[in-house]
């Protein structure tokens, strides 16, 4: 069995956990907090790893490093530990926040900009655009990225809308260069 499907499986389980205990966003805000550790220390994902580190072992360092946290979020990273799931932790938490944002109408989206935005900026482009994604709102993350010369590229999952100058450039010498337009 692939390892998406055990991570979806283990999320729909401490999602329903989340509801039936009512407290779903707290999970949720735990798993985000997590996922931020594990993005920012490689070393913590490759110690939950390393074969020679007994369970009881890596269980007392998530014990030790997660107080405070849910026990549905606590137990359910200790059963992935108990059965050596260690590797499907972030996709887990991947696939939870996914869920929870469905039910929240929700989608998170990454908007690529030359500056950064301001706040009142990206509730525009939120207001903007989550109606075409069938959303109430996005949650976006901006990355300046001086490449695109200006305007802006929005990734929402799989989809992008490209209103950035470098787009709108590489669409230009595509219809110029094409065998169509000879």
């Amino acid at each position: 069995m692939s390892e998406t499907i055990i991570a979806k499986r283990y999320a729909t389980a401490l999602f329903q956990l989340g509801q039936e205990q009512s407290n779903i966003d707290q999970i949720e805000t735990e798993l985000r907090t997590l996922r931020d550790i594990f993005q920012n220390n490689k070393e913590l994902e490759k110690f939950l790893k390393h074969p020679r580190l007994s369970t009881s072992q890596k269980k007392e360092l998530l014990n030790n490093s997660l107080k405070g946290f849910s026990k549905e979020t606590f137990n359910t990273l200790m059963l992935l530990v108990d059965r050596h799931r260690e590797e499907i932790i972030l996709d887990m938490v991947d696939h939870f926040i996914l869920k929870t944002n469905d039910l929240k109408g929700i989608a998170d989206a990454t908007v690529y900009s030359v500056s950064p935005l301001s706040d009142k900026e990206k509730q525009r482009i939120s207001e903007k655009f989550a109606p075409k994604m069938g959303k109430k709102s996005l949650n976006l993350t901006n990355v300046v990225e001086s490449s695109i010369l200006g305007g802006i590229r929005l990734r929402v999952g799989n989809r992008i809308f490209d209103g950035s100058v470098r787009g709108k450039l590489n669409r230009m010498e595509r219809e110029l260069v094409s065998p169509n337009n000879r």
